[in-house]
């Protein structure tokens, strides 16, 4: 299933296209076998708190959500190579870099996730 994310506060979206990693096994492979993610694509990994960028052949930005889709951290441009945790986090959005500073995706801010 894909999902419409926008940021309430900001009013800006997000990912227009957004798939849901739900099951043990998706959440362990995450964008692992993605050689790349496009404008307007993204992971919501749920439950989730906290992901790794071992073998990714790109930069990602992560967006850490609690369980009502407030954003709790913020992660921009992360290389791969590198560990994040957000212990408070419910759920983590996995988006391609430069999609928070784009829409200026802050801590605080709302978030509303619509199935497509």
């Amino acid at each position: 299933m894909r999902f419409l994310i926008r940021n309430e506060t900001r009013q800006a979206v997000l990912a227009g296209s957004a798939l849901k990693a739900e099951t043990s096994a998706e959440r362990r492979t995450g964008l692992l076998k993605h050689k790349s993610l496009a404008p307007g694509e993204g992971l919501w990994i749920e439950p989730c708190e906290s992901v790794h960028t071992f073998f990714m052949k790109f930069p990602i930005d992560l967006v850490y959500l609690d369980k009502h889709n407030k954003v709790k951290k913020v992660r921009r441009a992360v290389p791969p190579w590198r560990l994040s945790a957000c212990l408070t986090a419910h759920s983590v959005l996995e988006l391609p870099a430069g999609t928070a500073a784009a829409t200026g995706t802050a801590a605080g801010d709302t978030l509303a996730i619509t199935p497509l």
